[in-house]
């Protein structure tokens, strides 16, 4: 992944010669507001509950990963929020089998597909099924620990790199067109 990064880095800047038609901060407000609205994107627009079942997995994949933080790094989870974790992690489940179920069906998205799709989500799959069942068979913990190793392992040659990468690419996004003032934050 380090190297992954320093490659990102490793271009530089391009010096920008035409004058600024608005703001940067405004480009990358909108970057991680308004422009991650389905209205703002055609390809959600025009399949949304594909958009909302992407908003929970990636949801259920975040609380997962907060409910292994709290076991590797022992912190008290009171009752509310380990209720609100399960009930993310399991709609985040239900939502990752269903798009994968999707992949696999419609011919469009088989497509489209390359092997790395039918793999990342599984594998995520399996990682928020442990979590599930974590706090309920203790024996599983190690297995919870080896899968997310191996997830952690293929980070770097999957699609699953996104997560680093996210917040990156909307920050230069929001910079290039907020400079630009192709768009503007309302």
């Amino acid at each position: 992944m380090l190297i992954l990064i320093w490659r990102t880095f490793a271009f530089g800047r391009r010096r920008v010669h035409a004058a600024s038609a608005g703001e940067e901060r405004g480009g990358i407000a909108y970057a991680f507001g308004r422009g991650l609205m389905p209205w703002e994107k055609e390809s959600a627009r025009k399949h949304l509950p594909t958009y909302i079942a992407g908003v929970f997995y990636h949801s259920g994949i975040f609380s997962g990963m907060f409910y292994l933080l709290s076991v590797v790094v022992p912190f008290g989870l009171n009752v509310y929020i380990s209720q609100a974790l399960r009930f993310l992690i399991t709609a985040g489940l239900l939502c990752g089998l269903a798009l994968l179920v999707k992949r696999i069906t419609l011919p469009y998205m088989r497509s489209i597909s390359c092997p790395d799709d039918f793999v990342s989500n599984p594998m995520v799959n399996l990682f928020l099924v442990l979590a599930l069942l974590d706090p309920i068979v203790s024996s599983l913990r190690s297995v919870l620990f080896i899968v997310t190793i191996i997830l952690f392992l293929y980070i770097p040659l999957g699609k699953i790199r996104h997560c680093f990468f996210f917040f990156y690419s909307r920050i230069l996004f929001g910079q290039f067109f907020g400079r630009r003032g192709a768009v503007v934050q309302r």
